[in-house]
């Protein structure tokens, strides 16, 4: 029932794959609150399913963030209190609950976080790499000349670095980050918490000159090595030879793609991709 006094929204995560990773709070406050906001009805009403828990369900997602927010947030003006959950793991974290949880507290509305499952930071602390600094980016663009783009402003940022990845897009976001990276270390951790979890711990020339070791289903948290954990030679980039730019004209007039050219070189010298590309790109 509504009152004069405003609701709470609560950030209740759920389960990355293992429904035994539900906590016994989250359980409760989904059984307390008069409605709960899912990314997806459907997947989320399976989950209220198996914990018995009956409360009505408003579609809450990326296409209707504006009016099913506003919706939302005259609920809890008028003393209602509904959950946000996201289809796995961290509400707000690559999630329009973010949104929510921004227009809430912009109208003096409490918003409570539940602490749970996380996908990025799973991976991370079984990764082997280093966890006392990093950056979680999350989805890289999904146009390869802005992806290009943010991997090399990423490429100098120190501490370990987290993204997600969808299988179809897995084989060139791996290709790009070694053209903008160079080899680093990397942890490839796939379905998280399930029946096939895997973690593949190797580097990014491994990956990209063998892609048939990974298996391309699931879901995917890439672990990369920082700026910070590279190991670098005393060189001067402007001194490198000019038969790094000569070589890849060579390759592109013999009909060889410029990204495929560029590969190429930085095999035959020995050097990485990036150093190739800054060259050509000079």
């Amino acid at each position: 029932m509504s009152d004069n006094r405003q609701g709470t929204l609560y950030l209740v995560p759920t389960p990355i794959g293992n429904l035994e990773d539900m906590t016994y709070r989250a359980v409760r406050i989904l059984g307390e609150v008069d409605a709960i906001a899912a990314e997806d009805t459907r997947h989320t009403g399976i989950l209220l399913k198996h914990f018995d828990i009956r409360k009505p369900l408003i579609s809450y997602h990326e296409h209707n963030k504006e009016e099913k927010g506003a919706y939302i947030i005259a609920m809890l003006s008028e003393g209602r209190s509904v959950a946000c959950v996201s289809d796995a793991g961290m509400p707000a974290i690559s999630d329009p609950g973010a949104d929510l949880a921004v227009k809430a507290i912009s109208e003096g509305i409490t918003v409570v976080p539940l602490p749970g499952p996380n996908a990025a930071l799973t991976a991370l602390i079984a990764s082997g790499l280093d966890t006392r600094q990093f950056t979680f980016v999350g989805f890289l663009p999904k146009r390869e000349k802005h992806r290009g783009e943010v991997l090399r402003e990423l490429s100098q940022v120190k501490g370990t670095l987290l993204f997600y990845e969808a299988p179809h897009r897995l084989q060139e976001v791996l290709q790009d980050m070694y053209d903008a990276f160079g080899n680093r270390s990397i942890t490839v951790a796939r379905e998280l918490t399930k029946k096939f979890e895997t973690f593949v711990r190797t580097d990014l020339q491994s990956l990209v000159e063998n892609l048939e070791q990974l298996t391309y289903k699931g879901e995917f948290v890439l672990v990369v090595s920082g700026a910070d954990t590279v190991e670098t030679e005393d060189t001067d980039i402007s001194e490198a030879p000019v038969s790094y730019a000569d070589a890849v004209k060579e390759l592109i007039g013999k009909g060889v793609p410029k990204k495929e050219a560029i590969r190429q070189v930085a095999k035959r010298f020995n050097v990485s991709r990036r150093d190739v590309y800054n060259i050509v790109e000079r």
